[in-house]
């Protein structure tokens, strides 16, 4: 090849190499600007068909007229849980100390209207909401639905809870967006294209490091199928796409400007994964023990042949009943058949969707199974009411979830002045069956031989021993009262509210 080829192939190489970098160089500028233009134009359309949606909370036509509004990200409003009790002491707490702001709630439950979810909270919670609250209904809850993902299911609902998102912004826009059921993956969509502050109260991480070590551990786990717990592929497989998630969420918690958690253990594992120190606080969740802690404490104390052990839990697979029903056998097969009948267990809990009918199917299955079917109770959907009664006759209150975020239904228990016996690791283990001033509050255990044989003990327990393990826990508990999470809610996010 000549010189003058060279030179010649040299220069068209360098233009070739220069008109692909510039080319380049206008796409990234392209998409930078069509980003920018993507989120401009989204910000006003969905602003625009919030004001179509929900025109009363816009005193004008521009933007500088909207009544400020706080939305609350719950599309299972009205399921009953402890998770369900923080959101409305919440709106209730914000309502009460900025009277002028409008709060509204998404919620998935279109079977409904919003009276009848407000009537149900006082029902249930004996909370009541004086301000008034607006729901927008989503139709796509079926999105975030365990069943529609087999396999994959963690990603597959939060990717489900961003198209669920979308409904909600292009529904209505807030000015302030919370999220309370930890759908983390929605936090980026409206704080980036809703163009909100954004901010999430946490239950429980999606994803912890105790599932990741379960999955390199290869140990079988409601989460984790036995079929992929006995293959070191499918585990090693397994491992890694939780890895990759984590850092997905990881991202998604990061764009959260105020996060709260309920309990040290959820804590330590957001502090892990989202680096969030800085922002993130621990939040107790209000527990009603004002109306628990009115119940005496000489029921069932002196003369009592006949105990209950009530467990109060949705029934959802991570609670873990076939392990309240197993122990409940095993220590059964260990009293005189003549005294069994003494013993009754009442599983006491809601029912959101058909898969928790089924699950309650299932656990009746197993009992049938077992040939206990005579000793166990099972109580749905209770009102306050009967619930407080069902706590005030019980002699052991029992849990049995593995890693509880913090545990509501253990603090009503403890302050309803029944013996808690539950699950030694998380929330419980960490902040609420903790010795309170030196004294015992409650039993742990974390197996069915450990479970059963607490049972014995606590039912062999004199009459004063009882009572002062009793009294005890019913003084502790006062860490976890409405006025305290009041508190601490506005602690942590006075700066975010105003």
């Amino acid at each position: 090849m000549s010189e003058d080829t060279y030179e010649n192939f040299q220069r068209t190489v360098y233009h070739f190499l220069s008109m692909v970098l510039h080319i380049l160089c206008s796409l990234v500028v392209g998409c930078v600007v069509a980003c920018v233009l993507l989120f401009v134009t989204t910000r006003h359309v969905l602003r625009w068909k919030s004001r179509r949606n929900l025109p009363h909370l816009y005193t004008g036509t521009s933007d500088n007229c909207r009544v400020q509004t706080v939305g609350f990200f719950h599309p299972y409003c009205n399921a009953g849980g402890g998770g369900e009790r923080v959101l409305w002491v919440a709106i209730r707490t914000l309502q009460k100390r900025y009277p002028s702001v409008r709060c509204v709630v998404y919620s998935g439950d279109k079977d409904v209207t919003g009276e009848q979810i407000l009537n149900k909270a006082q029902e249930r919670f004996n909370i009541t909401i004086d301000n008034p609250v607006e729901f927008v209904f989503l139709g796509l809850r079926n999105w975030v639905e365990a069943y529609k993902y087999p396999f994959f299911t963690l990603l597959g609902q939060s990717l489900g809870s961003m198209v669920l998102a979308i409904e909600a912004m292009w529904k209505f826009v807030p000015d302030l967006y919370i999220d309370t059921m930890g759908y983390a993956f929605t936090l980026p969509l409206f704080r980036y294209f809703g163009g909100c502050r954004v901010a999430c109260y946490v239950h429980y991480p999606t994803i912890s490091t105790d599932m990741l070590e379960k999955v390199s551990q290869r140990t079988e786990t409601y989460n984790n199928a036995s079929f992929i717990s006995r293959s070191p592929v499918l585990s090693s497989v397994k491992l890694a796409y939780y890895r990759v998630f984590a850092y997905l969420y990881q991202l998604a918690g990061k764009c959260s400007e105020l996060v709260m958690v309920n309990s040290s253990w959820t804590n330590g594992h957001i502090l892990s994964l989202w680096q969030a120190g800085d922002r993130t606080h621990i939040v107790y969740p209000p527990c009603d023990v004002r109306e628990f802690v009115k119940l005496p404490l000489h029921v069932g104390m002196e003369g009592k042949k006949c105990h209950t052990l009530v467990s109060v839990a949705q029934f959802r697979p991570e609670k873990d009943h076939p392990l309240q029903i197993q122990s409940f056998h095993k220590f059964l097969m260990g009293v005189p058949e003549n005294e069994r009948q003494n013993y009754t267990l009442q599983l006491v809990g809601s029912v959101r969707n058909i898969e928790d009918s089924e699950r309650v199917d299932g656990l009746r299955s197993l009992c049938k199974e077992l040939n206990i079917s005579h000793y166990v109770k099972f109580k749905i959907n209770v009102s306050f009411d009967e619930l407080k009664k069902l706590l005030s006759e019980a002699t052991i209150g029992l849990h049995t979830m593995w890693n509880e975020h913090f545990g509501i239904g253990i603090v009503e228990i403890m302050a309803a002045g029944a013996v808690v016996l539950a699950h030694n690791s998380g929330g419980p283990k960490l902040d609420i069956v903790v010795d309170y001033e030196g004294s015992k509050t409650g039993f742990l255990a974390d197996d069915v031989e450990s479970y059963a044989a607490a049972m014995e003990t606590i039912f062999k327990l004199t009459p004063t021993q009882r009572m002062d393990i009793i009294n005890n826990a019913r003084q502790s508990v006062t860490r976890f009262s409405e006025e305290q999470f009041e508190l601490g809610f506005f602690s942590a996010s006075e700066e975010f509210f105003k």
